[in-house]
C-alpha cells in the first residue's frame, strides 16, 4: 500500500473529522447493539429449554428487548450511513475543487504534455472510483474492525478456551486477504493507467471524426481502439480474478473456524467439563459467525480500496505537479504604452532540440510586427513566450521596459488581445461568447463589436439571434462563424495591445478583406503583432520578421523585403506566381 498516497487521503479527511468521529461514534454503539442479540437470545433459549414449566412472560420480554435492541443497531447504521455519504461528497467535492483550480495554476508546458482524454479521465472517472472505494471503506471497516475486536473481548470473558481456538486462526484469514491484496494493487494500478490512454483515444476519435472519415480511416483507429481495449480487458480481468478471489478464500478460513468452534462447543457441553449451556453454545456460534462476517466485508474494501488508492495517486500526481513560477513579490505595472524588447532571448521544449537562440528585437509603441516563415520556425513559440504561456531559457523579454517575469500575469495578459487560429468557443448564447472578455458589456457595444467584425449578418439569421446556444464547443455553427466570433470577442475589448495569429485562416476571402479593414482601425496606435501565411495580409505591416529555424533571418517593410530578393522574396513570389 502507498503510504505516501494513503497521507495524502487522509489530510483530505481531516477538515470532516466531525463527522468521521461521529460515524465511529455510530458504528460502535451499532456493534455493541447488535452483540447483545445474541445474548438475549440465548438466555431466551435456556428459558424455554430450562426445568420446570416455561416462563413465557421471560420469553416475551426477551424477544421485545431484542427487537428494541435491532432497532437500535438499525438507526445507529442509518446515521453512520449519512456520515459516512458526507464525508465521502465533501472529500470529492474538496478533490474536484483542487484539481479544478489545480488545472488554473499548472504550466502550460504540463497541459501541453499530457493528452487531454487522460487528465480528464483524472478529473471524472478516478474520482468516482476513488469515492466508491472511500465509501466503502468508511461504511465496512469502522464496524468491521470494532465488531472483530468487541467480539474477541466477550468470547474472552465468556469462554477462554473457545475464544483462544478462534484467535489462533484469525491470522490465516488476514494472511489470506494480505497475500490476495497485494496482487491486485498491481493490476489496478495498470488497469486505470489504460483506461486513461484509452479516454484519450476515444477523445481524439471524437474530436477528429470528420478527419477520420475523410481518409477511410475507421478500421485503422478501430484496430489501435481494440488493442487498447484488450489491453484493458487482460488488466481488468487479472485485477477481477485476483479481488474475487479474496471473499471465498476468506469464507472458508471463516467456515472453518465457525466449524471448529461448533466442535469444541458440543464437546464442552456433552462432557460438561466446562460452564457451558445450549443457550451459552448458540451465542458463541452467534458471535462465531458475527466474527467471520467483518472478514469478508474487510476483505471486500481492502480490495476495493487498493482500487480507490491507486486512482487517488493518479489524482495526487496532478494535484502535486509542480505549478507555474510563483508571481512576483512586488509586481511591476508600468504604464500601458506598447514598446516591447527581446533581449538576448534563448528558448527550447526539448533541450536536445533548440529552437530560438540569441533573439534580439525591439518594438516601438504602435508599430505593426507581421512575423512570417515556414511551419516549426517559431512563430506561435515567439507568441507564446510574449503572452508568458512560457518562460524563456535565456534573456528577457520586456513591455513597457519592464521584466515580464516582474510583472502580474493577469496584468500582463491584460494587455494584449488575442485571436487565434484554433478558435474556442464556451458554453452559452452568442451574445455571452462576445462579451466572454468583458462581462459587464452592454447589448449596444456587443451589436458594435460583432458589426466591426461582420459577424451580425449571420448571427441575425440564427435561430434566437444572439441569445442563440453555442454547443460544443461552437459545433453548431462553422468554422469562419466560430472564428468570426473570436475576432468580435477581440474588438470588444479594444485591448492596448494586438496579437492575431492566422485569425483570419477559416474566412473567405471577400470578408477577410472587410475584417482587415476593421483591424486596419482597431489596430491604429496599438502596437500589434500578427502571425500569417498569407503572405498579402501583411502588407500594411510597419515591420515584417522572416523567421526560420527559430532565428529572424530578415528585417524590413514589404517593399523593402522584396527588394533584397531574399528569403520572404522567395516565399511571396510562391504565393502569388500564378499572377
Amino acid at each position: 500500500m502507498d503510504k505516501k498516497t494513503l497521507k495524502s487521503v487522509l489530510k483530505l479527511i481531516r477538515p470532516h473529522s466531525f463527522f468521521v468521529a461521529l460515524s465511529i461514534l455510530c458504528a460502535v454503539f451499532s456493534v455493541a447493539a447488535a452483540l447483545l442479540i445474541p445474548v438475549f437470545t440465548g438466555e431466551a433459549i435456556d428459558n424455554i429449554l430450562g426445568e420446570g414449566m416455561v416462563d413465557f412472560n421471560s420469553v416475551l420480554k426477551k424477544v421485545v428487548v431484542i427487537a428494541a435492541v435491532a432497532l437500535a443497531a438499525a438507526l445507529s447504521q442509518y446515521f453512520m450511513s449519512l456520515c459516512n455519504n458526507k464525508v465521502t461528497y465533501f472529500v470529492c467535492r474538496d478533490l474536484r475543487t483542487k484539481l479544478s483550480k489545480k488545472l488554473h495554476t499548472l504550466p502550460i508546458s504540463y497541459i501541453d504534455s499530457h493528452s487531454f482524454g487522460d487528465l480528464l479521465s483524472r478529473m471524472g472517472s478516478d474520482v468516482d472510483v476513488f469515492a466508491d472505494g472511500l465509501l466503502m471503506g468508511f461504511t465496512q471497516l469502522f464496524t468491521g474492525i470494532v465488531t472483530i475486536v468487541s467480539i474477541l473481548v466477550i468470547m474472552f470473558v465468556l469462554n477462554p478456551r473457545i475464544a483462544f481456538a478462534v484467535f489462533v486462526l484469525t491470522p490465516l484469514s488476514v494472511f489470506v486477504s494480505k497475500f490476495i491484496a497485494a496482487k491486485t494493487h498491481k493490476y489496478f494500478t495498470k488497469q486505470a493507467s489504460i483506461r486513461g490512454e484509452q479516454t484519450a483515444l476515444t477523445n481524439e476519435l471524437i474530436d477528429g471524426r470528420q478527419v477520420l472519415k475523410v481518409f477511410g480511416a475507421e478500421s485503422r483507429s478501430l484496430e489501435e481502439f481494440d488493442v487498447i481495449n484488450n489491453e484493458l480487458h487482460d488488466a481488468a480481468l487479472k485485477a477481477t480474478f485476483f479481488s474475487s478471489l479474496t471473499n471465498p478464500s476468506t469464507r472458508l478460513v471463516n467456515n472453518i473456524v465457525y466449524a471448529i468452534v461448533t466442535l469444541i462447543g458440543a464437546l464442552l457441553c456433552i462432557t460438561g467439563s466446562a460452564a457451558i449451556t445450549v443457550g451459552g453454545l448458540s451465542v458463541f456460534l452467534s458471535y462465531a459467525n458475527q466474527y467471520a462476517k467483518p472478514f469478508n466485508e474487510i476483505s471486500s474494501v481492502i480490495t476495493e480500496f487498493q482500487n480507490a488508492l491507486t486512482c487517488a495517486k493518479r489524482i495526487f500526481e496532478v494535484l502535486e505537479a509542480e505549478d507555474r513560477p510563483a508571481e512576483p513579490e512586488n509586481p511591476l505595472s508600468p504604464p500601458v504604452n506598447g514598446d516591447v524588447s527581446f533581449e538576448s532571448v534563448a528558448f527550447c521544449y526539448d533541450k536536445k532540440r533548440p529552437l530560438i537562440e540569441n533573439l534580439d528585437l525591439e518594438v516601438k509603441s504602435g508599430q505593426c510586427i507581421a512575423i512570417v516563415g515556414p511551419t516549426g520556425c517559431g512563430k506561435t513559440t515567439l507568441i507564446n513566450l510574449l503572452m508568458r504561456f512560457y518562460d524563456v531559457n535565456e534573456g528577457t523579454i520586456k513591455v513597457d521596459n519592464a521584466d515580464i517575469r516582474k510583472m502580474r500575469r493577469h496584468d500582463l495578459r491584460s494587455r494584449y488581445g488575442m485571436v487565434l487560429q484554433d478558435t474556442w468557443l464556451c458554453h452559452g448564447t452568442v451574445k455571452e461568447n462576445i462579451a466572454y472578455g468583458k462581462p459587464d458589456a452592454s447589448d449596444d457595444e456587443i451589436i458594435a463589436a460583432a458589426k466591426k467584425a461582420h459577424a451580425h449578418s449571420f448571427i441575425r439569421r440564427l435561430e434566437k439571434g444572439y441569445e442563440t446556444e453555442i454547443s460544443g464547443e461552437g459545433s453548431n455553427l462553422s468554422a469562419g462563424q466560430r472564428q468570426l466570433l473570436c475576432i468580435a470577442r477581440a474588438m470588444l475589448c479594444r485591448p492596448p495591445m494586438l496579437i492575431l495569429d492566422e485569425a483570419t485562416s477559416s474566412i473567405d476571402t471577400r470578408t477577410e478583406l472587410k475584417i482587415q479593414t476593421a483591424f486596419d482601425e482597431m489596430m491604429k496606435g496599438r502596437t500589434s503583432f500578427i502571425v500569417a501565411h498569407r503572405l498579402s495580409t501583411i502588407k500594411k505591416a510597419d515591420l515584417i520578421l522572416v523567421m526560420k529555424d527559430g532565428k529572424i533571418i530578415e528585417k524590413g517593410n514589404h517593399g523593402e523585403l522584396l527588394k533584397k530578393g531574399g528569403f520572404y522574396a522567395m516565399l511571396y513570389e510562391s504565393q502569388f506566381a500564378k499572377n
